[in-house]
């Protein structure tokens, strides 16, 4: 209910444009229409009560839409001063259905009532029943439009054409790459000097210590090295990833690698060495691993609680526990004496040493996204099945002609034929190797590790290498262990 000391009524204006949509009024035009709306209804509206969204804003979501927010939370006060929200049309309020009832709901509650200037409802349930099929139809079209949006430069993606900003190196032009000399000289010695063996963090101090900022203007860090290193455009190629933002997931299975028209800055030698070497880079210095010279002993980092995945750390005077037994987080201790868990370690070591060729295996891409040629390879076949897919749904919606169809399902028939028999010649070579590999690693951490002048790191180092993951099971006396090998 309004408030009965007022004399008149008093309302709020919410007004938002978005980028997709042509036929929209601009925001002066939509509050014109709302003045003049709110004079021959008998509304007063105060300059103070204009919410108007910075224009481009998406109607999907609420949380992301500042006037919105503050529309809202005065509307909801103890005291709201206004009793209605004048809108140009319900999409303007939200193209999420759960969202609009959500929100009216909460707003009729406080007596405000939600106005489409240009939907005017009949009274009654006829009415709601009205209200909720054009908020169900904003949804739609709001759907509908993102996966338009996303086919139409999924396919713009196929055909090699740039759908971001230009990488550091490169500049645009007419919807082109095309090479920023001075930041391609360094993009060229930043894989130089990476294949060389230099590490991600001397290169980003070299990059800020030469002047150099990102296209954004920030100082070069590991991570933003890292991008550049395994970024396929600079051989000349584009990467798109149509369902969304791969999160530095530069092995994500629904990426696109497609060959596009600007100019490389480096060739496929010196892209391929920099692969090789940040696949080593990875391998030796995983994720939160804590440097090898501050731990108490070798063990600590290897082993983890079978219960909670934790790893066991070292507990004076001479015992392991669970990390997070210790934090409360796990229920399960796993304590035992460091002696103990040494000896059965480098026992289960041994004996697995001398039954290489029982040990069952199975080739699998490494959880830090690092991965063998023949996996390399098996995402290569995925995503040119994915590829023919799209282009058959293509051809059926009228994007290709029968002639451009065969043509490119031609091209990728050929392609996935040369990749399948290389997965086959991979998959044959690695079931030899794999053995001979393990048997060589295992012996050299055992060397390291059965050597009493070895240091904690250099024992830590040996096992880190040879060992993807160790868990101990005290309550089924238990030690398993899986191997890391890169073929």
């Amino acid at each position: 209910m309004s408030n009965p000391n007022r004399d008149v009524r008093i309302a709020a204006a919410y007004i938002r444009v978005s980028t997709d949509d042509q036929l929209e009024y601009s925001p002066d035009s939509q509050l014109q229409i709302i003045r003049d709306y709110a004079a021959k209804n008998g509304y007063i509206l105060p300059d103070e009560y204009i919410f108007t969204e910075e224009e481009g804003r998406s109607g999907r979501s609420a949380v992301r839409r500042e006037k919105f927010q503050q529309l809202i939370a005065l509307a909801k006060s103890p005291d709201h001063p206004f009793d209605a929200i004048l809108l140009w049309k319900f999409s303007r309020f939200a193209r999420n259905q759960e969202e609009a009832i959500v929100y009216k709901s909460r707003l009729q509650k406080n007596g405000v009532s939600v106005v489409s200037i240009s939907e005017p409802l009949p009274e009654g349930p006829f009415g709601s029943l009205i209200e909720r099929i054009i908020e169900w139809e904003d949804e739609y079209y709001s759907i509908n439009l993102a996966q338009e949006v996303r086919r139409g430069m999924t396919e713009k993606a196929r055909r090699g054409q740039l759908q971001s900003t230009p990488s550091y190196g490169y500049r645009v032009e007419n919807n082109l790459l095309l090479p920023v000399e001075e930041e391609a000289e360094y993009v060229r010695e930043i894989f130089r000097r990476f294949a060389a063996g230099e590490g991600l963090f001397p290169i980003a101090k070299w990059l800020n210590a030469s002047g150099q900022r990102t296209h954004r203007g920030n100082l070069f860090e590991n991570r933003t090295v890292e991008y550049i290193l395994r970024n396929p455009v600079y051989i000349g190629k584009l990467r798109w990833t149509p369902t969304g933002r791969a999160r530095r997931n530069f092995d994500h299975p629904d990426t696109m690698i497609v060959d596009a028209a600007h100019q490389p800055l480096i060739d496929n030698a010196t892209w391929e060495a920099a692969q090789t070497q940040m696949r080593l880079v990875k391998e030796k210095w995983r994720y939160h691993g804590r440097p090898a010279g501050e731990r108490k002993h070798w063990m600590a980092g290897i082993v983890r609680c079978a219960s909670c995945g934790g790893t066991l750390i070292f507990s004076a005077p001479h015992y392991f526990k669970c990390n997070n037994f210790v934090r409360g987080r796990c229920l399960h201790s796993q304590h035992i004496a460091m002696e103990t868990l040494e000896s059965s370690l480098l026992e289960k070591l041994h004996q697995d040493m001398t039954n290489i060729g029982s040990l069952h295996y199975t080739l699998t891409q490494a959880s830090d996204g690092t991965a063998s040629e023949l996996i390399a390879v098996q995402r290569q076949i995925a995503q040119t099945k994915k590829k023919l897919d799209r282009l058959r749904e293509a051809y059926l919606g009228g994007v290709e002609s029968v002639e451009d169809y065969k043509v490119f399902k031609d091209a990728l028939s050929e392609q996935l034929t040369e990749l399948t028999k290389k997965e086959s010649d991979l998959s044959a070579g690695s079931v030899e190797k794999t053995p001979q590999l393990l048997s060589e690693k295992l012996a050299a951490a055992l060397a390291v590790l059965d050597s009493p002048t070895a240091t904690i790191a250099e024992k830590y180092t040996a096992a880190d290498n040879v060992i993807a993951r160790c868990t101990f099971d005290k309550s089924a006396g238990t030690l398993s262990i899986t191997y890391r090998v890169i073929l």
